[in-house]
């Protein structure tokens, strides 16, 4: 008969114990015992190993292109995650001299370029590198800030009604729903011709793009969009006050706020000894000094201001300490894009007019046909010979709040899951 054995009782079992090897002990012990083959990925105290990072180029999805170093910088400040904190990880295509930052915005990977220069050409350069080297691409967002219309048409509209009209504040976003080359075209004596032929204008988004702009032109997914951009605003300024940044992205308030009538000229108003005391039409010239001269040191009058509802409205709330007085209001239309910076009221509203556009910029026709393309732009003048930098930076973090808020409104495409040896 077998005996029956009984368990040990560890508190007065005395027999040598023997160790159970686990398999890193084996790896050790054996190194002949082969490894899969895996890419390297060290995780240290200061930078934890995270599970979601991608490990090819292709698993990127989303790519940002910014034109100047102001907006990258606002880009940079909603990461959620950086992969190259320790250096490139993925590196780029043979041909390929962009230069860039990769990361995560929410559920995305994502891809950050900063163009060397700005303008069409360089855009298109940068762009078709993009796609050589990140070949997953559904979707890239030009980021940035623009020129706006202070009174775009709307079909719905009538624009000699005043109280109804559509009112484009500085600091507000313009998404694109279209990009049209207004420097496209050929120059007479008398006027400048655009070329408007379907060979000659660029194409429409994609059915995805398109669905998605549907989706944000509703009420409903408006004010989704402008809450997240509010809200992913205030975390873009604490990130950068945190960082002790030397840009804070405050808002710069309602009476930094300028629009003048569009035919009242930024010059000498009281010039002594200059070409300004001559400039009395919109086609007469100015002295150089005054280009470069901010309206207060000319002197501009206040009197030829553009009193509007929407403002009248912000100032209310700054008066009262509230907060919602930096939120921006999202505008969705056409864009017009060219090589051309534009610094003229009446022209403004005159190609404003003819083309319905609601912002002008200068690197969206570059990047539009390349990917699939929509451009998010902070309003930072008003395209007029006024403008000054004093928006610039706000603009740049209102745009790249907007395109945050709009990328959690963006969908995810299933994809087909590569095995990982």
């Amino acid at each position: 008969m077998r005996r029956r054995s009984h368990p040990r009782d560890p508190r007065t079992d005395s027999s040598p114990k023997t160790p159970v090897a686990t398999y890193k002990t084996r790896i050790k012990r054996d190194a002949s015992i082969p490894r899969p083959h895996t890419l390297e990925i060290s995780a240290s105290p200061s930078l934890p190993l995270d599970r979601s990072l991608p490990f090819t180029r292709d698993e990127f999805e989303i790519a940002l292109v910014c034109a100047l170093r102001l907006e990258y910088d606002a880009v940079c400040l909603l990461f959620d995650t950086f992969w190259d904190e320790r250096g490139d990880r993925f590196g780029r295509a043979p041909g390929d001299s962009n230069t860039y930052t990769t990361g995560r915005i929410g559920r995305y990977n994502v891809v950050l370029a900063l163009l060397p220069n700005r303008g069409k050409v360089s855009a298109a350069s940068a762009a078709a590198s993009l796609q050589h080297s990140y070949r997953g691409l559904r979707l890239a967002i030009l980021v940035g800030i623009c020129g706006g219309v202070p009174f775009p048409a709307h079909p719905r509209e009538k624009a000699d009604n005043v109280e109804s009209r559509s009112e484009i504040l500085l600091g507000d976003v313009v998404v694109s729903q279209k990009v049209i080359q207004y420097d496209l075209g050929k120059r007479y004596p008398n006027a400048f011709l655009r070329r408007d032929t379907v060979e000659d204008n660029l194409s429409r988004p994609n059915t995805d793009i398109r669905s998605l702009l549907a989706t944000l032109e509703t009420e409903h997914g408006r004010e989704r969009l402008e809450q997240g951009t509010t809200s992913y605003l205030t975390q873009l300024q604490d990130a950068a006050r945190a960082k002790n940044r030397r840009t804070k992205y405050v808002f710069p308030g309602t009476s930094e706020d300028r629009l003048f009538d569009p035919s009242y000229r930024h010059k000498h108003h009281d010039p002594v000894g200059c070409i300004c005391k001559d400039c009395e039409q919109g086609s007469d010239p100015v002295c150089e000094a005054a280009l470069t001269i901010t309206c207060a040191d000319l002197q501009c009058d206040g009197s030829h201001l553009i009193d509007r509802q929407r403002l009248r409205m912000k100032a209310e709330q700054e008066a009262n300490g509230d907060s919602q007085a930096q939120s921006p209001a999202i505008h969705i239309g056409q864009i017009a894009s060219g090589d051309t910076v534009v610094k003229s009221g009446e022209d403004r509203d005159t190609l404003a007019k003819k083309m319905n556009v609601v912002a002008f910029e200068m690197e969206g026709a570059g990047v539009w046909d390349q990917l699939p393309c929509i451009i998010v732009k902070g309003v930072a003048d008003y395209a007029d010979c006024h403008k000054t930098h004093t928006w610039q930076d706000f603009a740049a973090a209102t745009a790249a709040s907007a395109m945050k808020a709009l990328l959690d409104r963006y969908v995810r495409t299933d994809r087909v899951a590569s095995p990982r040896m």
